[in-house]
């Protein structure tokens, strides 16, 4: 598959490699030489480290990053819960607020709203556990069409995964800046400051946030050492600083238990000279990932699609597997080609960036879209897909072309909104009448005398 082209420029350098250590200075110099935390740090910096697990972690799991800065991050006022009530609607995950429904459910396309920025563009869609304990994860809508100002925003809940499907994001982070556009993906890890911009105008897109752990590479078992998505195809920025001299009033903006809060401050967030760990913000272009899947009969397990995932404590299932079906070809002899009907122990949020799903060929669902087959809600093809995968002629063919479908797969059962629910206005009623109602019985009992 070809490296996805972007109209829109990349002005910004990357470093390349996926869990990599990385270090990066902005100004010759500014990182310390033969230990993190000199008495005096280069260039009158300070040093600050910012820790993604436990100091005790174990060593292949343990996430660092020490920075150097000009003013502490800890420099700024107390904050106070912003707009509380209606922002808490949002965003909530708390278990008696979330509706625990076995229903198939689809979402028409969201709507852009170019009266908000991303902050205040941010609608939880649906969720499960609780980020005080780090348990769980929670699915984001993201629509914005305005700048965000003099301020920065980072969750203290989770780790941030960005799927674009309409916009650009430039998104400039304490560690350096990076842009993301579609079929392109961002992870912010916990607690990272960042601002949103938008040289495109209006953005819109899907969020998976992970409670627990992080996210990283599949293990790739009897595949060997190549193929699905190679490390040396992510990109973390390079360090990057805003040098304020005089005081400058910005507001610092906080996700923590899924409540807003903001703080004042009287200097820039984003005064980080120099930088080096293995915590840190990356992207990734969805057109590098190298699919496979059989050669002879037979449809593999969708776990073949994994781009990242997020371990839970139990070996072999995840808090959210990040999981894509891009173009590809089908080769497959004797084989019904799409997804067979099932049903499943995880749970499967769905979204569409662009083009057509080819399970899903009765136009219903459609980019910017959703759907959600919660744990053990039988779904799969459409009567459609099915009538036409049943009679295809099963020549080599290739599905997908313009078109990128993902899905946020999870162990958790997981409840919908409030929002999600009722307030967007976007669940799709007959969803289920029309995608499986019009299946025909085709069965002719041998045994039963005529």
């Amino acid at each position: 598959m070809p490296v996805t082209k972007f109209n829109h420029p990349d002005p910004y350098k990357y470093q390349t490699g996926f869990d990599s250590y990385h270090e990066s200075e902005a100004v010759e110099g500014a990182l310390p030489v033969g230990q993190n935390s000199p008495q005096k740090a280069p260039y009158g910096l300070y040093t600050e480290k910012l820790s993604g697990t436990a100091f005790t972690a174990p060593r292949h799991e343990n996430k660092q990053t020490w920075v150097y800065r000009i003013i502490p991050a800890a420099a700024h006022e107390n904050f106070v819960a912003e707009d509380a009530d209606s922002y808490h609607t949002r965003m909530t995950t708390e278990t008696h607020k979330l509706h625990h429904i076995p229903n198939q459910l689809r979402w028409n396309p969201f709507d852009l709203d170019e009266k908000v920025d991303w902050v205040h563009g941010l609608h939880l869609i649906a969720g499960s556990g609780d980020p005080t304990q780090k348990q769980g994860l929670g699915i984001l809508m993201y629509a914005a069409g305005k700048d965000m100002g003099k301020e920065a925003f980072y969750s203290a809940d989770g780790d941030f995964l960005i799927v674009p499907q309409h916009g650009v994001l430039d998104i400039q982070t304490e560690l350096g800046r990076i842009i993301v556009r579609p079929n392109e993906i961002c992870v912010i890890p916990r607690g990272v400051r960042y601002r949103v911009t938008l040289p495109d105008g209006p953005v819109r897109g899907y969020i998976c946030e992970i409670y627990q752990g992080h996210y990283q590479l599949p293990e790739l078992g009897p595949i060997g050492s190549n193929c699905l998505a190679n490390a040396r195809d992510f990109q973390a920025p390079v360090a990057a600083f805003d040098d304020e001299e005089e005081e400058s009033e910005y507001k610092l903006y906080s996700k923590f238990n899924n409540t807003l809060f903001a703080a004042r401050q009287n200097h820039t967030p984003f005064d980080v000279v120099a930088w080096h760990g293995n915590y840190y913000p990356f992207k990734y272009d969805l057109g590098r990932f190298n699919v496979i899947g059989s050669i002879s009969f037979d449809h593999p397990d969708p776990s073949i699609f994994t781009v990242l995932t997020a371990p839970s404590d139990h070996v072999g299932t995840a808090v959210a597997d990040f999981v894509i079906f891009p173009p590809r070809w089908l080769v497959a002899e004797g084989t019904f080609r799409p997804p067979w009907y099932h049903r499943n122990t995880m749970s499967e949020f769905m979204g569409l960036i662009s083009g057509d799903y080819d399970a899903k060929v009765g136009g219903g669902f459609k980019p910017a879209g959703a759907s959600l087959h919660n744990a053990m809600s039988a779904h799969g093809p459409d009567s459609g897909a099915f009538e036409g995968a049943s009679n295809a002629e099963l020549k080599p063919q290739k599905v997908g072309d313009g078109s990128m479908a993902f899905m946020f797969e999870s162990a958790h059962m997981v409840g919908v909104s409030e929002w999600g629910l009722k307030t967007c206005q976007k669940v799709q009623p007959e969803y289920n009448e029309h995608s499986w109602k019009p299946l025909k019985r085709y069965f002719v009992n041998p045994n039963k005398k005529a």
